[in-house]
């Protein structure tokens, strides 16, 4: 998947809060705040964080100390993003989400030995689908 678009909140000295956040993300800032509510009903954590090597402000939602979703602000959107071994491409694919989404996480390049599965958060109804791949990630040993 092609990025046009470039990373937000890279300012080591800024944190992230709701103001920003919703300055940034726009129209869909209400859906980030639907996806922080649907992560929370499942028992999981977030928590902002400036990374060095990446030079930008990441959301890490955890279970326990297991890492489930990786995110990052973009002009107008939230990307929400799952890393799965490459083996578990297939029964990915088989999960109640989207046609679309399937094809979006097959044509998406792999990352190292992990097959990234991103979902670009613009409005509440891809949420479904979030939460079939974040629950099944969830289950994993």
């Amino acid at each position: 998947m092609e990025q046009i678009n470039k990373i937000e909140l890279n300012d080591e000295n800024i944190y992230p809060d709701d103001t920003l956040l919703s300055k940034v993300l726009d129209k869909s800032f209400h859906s980030y705040l639907s996806l922080l509510k649907m992560i929370e009903e499942h028992g999981m954590t977030y928590e902002w964080k400036y990374y060095k090597d990446g030079k930008a402000w990441l959301c890490k939602v955890q279970k326990k100390s297991k890492t489930i979703i990786w995110m990052s602000a973009w002009k107008g959107y939230i990307k929400a993003t799952i890393y799965f071994p490459e083996r578990y491409l297939s029964t990915i694919i088989n999960l109640p989400i989207s046609e679309e989404m399937k094809q979006a996480i097959i044509n998406t390049k792999n990352v190292g030995k992990s097959k990234p599965c991103m979902f670009d958060i613009r409005e509440d109804s891809i949420l479904k689908d979030l939460e079939a791949v974040m629950m099944y990630k969830d289950s994993l040993k």
